[in-house]
This record gives C-alpha cells, sequence and structure tokens, in this order.
C-alpha cells in the first residue's frame, strides 16, 4: 500500500462535481434522499463528497497519509438553461431530487454520451482539501461509443447503452439510455458532443 501514490474517481463518466441542492442527510415529508430512485440508497451524491470521504478511509486502513485524489471533471459542468438554480418541490422525495440535482442523467447508471452533459471545472491543482487536482483524463469530444453497429477495422463493437432508442434494463433501473445520437465508434471524434459540452459548460467558457 505504501507504493501506490493515488487515486481516481469519475474517470470518463459525467457524475457531478458538487451537488450544492441534495445533501444525503436530506429529508423530505419524513422520509431519507436516500429512498429516492436517483440517490437508490448510496451514501454520496457527488464525486468531491464521495472522493474526500474514500481518501479518509484509505488512510485510515493503511494507505500512506499523503495519498493523493484525482477527480475527472472533463464532462461533469452540466451548465446551460437544465442547470437547477435551487431545491425541487418538497411533494415527495423524488421531486426533490430531480428538481434539484445538478447531473441531469436519467440514472446513475447511463454513461455513455450523455445528452445535456457540459465540460466541467478547469483542470486545477489542490482545488480542495484531500484532492491533488481536476483533471480531464477522458479528452471531450471522444466517443463513448457507436450508438448503433458500425463496421470498423479497429474490433469495436456495439453497446446498447449508446443507443438513445434503448429503454433500459434492470441495472439502469429501465430507464432510457440518455445517449446521443448519431454517435461514432469509441474513441473517435464526435463533432456534435463536442459543440454540446461547450455550450453545457460549467463553469461556462469565457
Amino acid at each position: 500500500m505504501r507504493n501506490v501514490h493515488g487515486f481516481i474517481v469519475n474517470t470518463a463518466n459525467y457524475s457531478a462535481l458538487k451537488e450544492p441542492y441534495v445533501k444525503v442527510t436530506d429529508s423530505v415529508n419524513g422520509q431519507t434522499v436516500r429512498q429516492s430512485k436517483w440517490i437508490d440508497w448510496n451514501q454520496y451524491v457527488d464525486e468531491l463528497s464521495f472522493a474526500q470521504a474514500f481518501r479518509t478511509k484509505l488512510v485510515s486502513v493503511g494507505f500512506d497519509s499523503n495519498i493523493g485524489m484525482l477527480i475527472d471533471t472533463s464532462r461533469n459542468g452540466w451548465g446551460g438553461s437544465a442547470r437547477p438554480t435551487g431545491p425541487g418541490p418538497s411533494t415527495s422525495v423524488d421531486a426533490y431530487v430531480n428538481g434539484g440535482r445538478i447531473d441531469r442523467r436519467y440514472h446513475t447508471g447511463n454513461w455513455c454520451n450523455q445528452s445535456g452533459a457540459g465540460l466541467g471545472e478547469r483542470p486545477k491543482a489542490n482545488p480542495e482539501p484531500g484532492i491533488d487536482a481536476y483533471v480531464w483524463v477522458k479528452p471531450p469530444g471522444e466517443s463513448d461509443g457507436s450508438s448503433k453497429a458500425i463496421p470498423n477495422n479497429e474490433g469495436k463493437g456495439f453497446d446498447r447503452m449508446c443507443d438513445p432508442t434503448y429503454t433500459g434494463n434492470a441495472r439502469n433501473g429501465n430507464n432510457l439510455s440518455g445517449a446521443l445520437p448519431d454517435a461514432p465508434i469509441s474513441g473517435a471524434w464526435f463533432a456534435a458532443q463536442f459543440q454540446q459540452l461547450m455550450q453545457n459548460a460549467y463553469p461556462p467558457l469565457s
């Protein structure tokens, strides 16, 4: 364990860095928000709180006290007009969470070319206690996978989670995939995705 320099979270994913309007300790009408379909009993609602808690746990079980943590923020900005500006309604735990969460995916299990995503925090050293840096590991505009089967000489297959018409499975709560249409094979340049990431960047591009 002493040879490990650190860990990275949210690699090539879309989970929000911070959820200012939804805290895992919140309750609505006597129900914990952990009962919402979105949070689904998880103990953490955003990547920063998870990374900091993960680091504390690692040190407690014997990892070096100087162990570093990185967070991939390349596509977790979720800006634009759909970005909430306050908590959701207190009519139910689901309404509260869905109305106030920054992460606008249909389900946290959705991972492929997510519609509505934006560039996140720019790469930055020592942004928060216990965090060495925000980094862009997944290059913005690089496709997660094709939205339909595309013949290629790279051995790239097709995953239904990249198909915008896919209605999901038990692992994503039988929700739509949330994927963008007309995506190329994984690793290829996806111009439409890059344009959307810039449009929805948070902090906004100056």
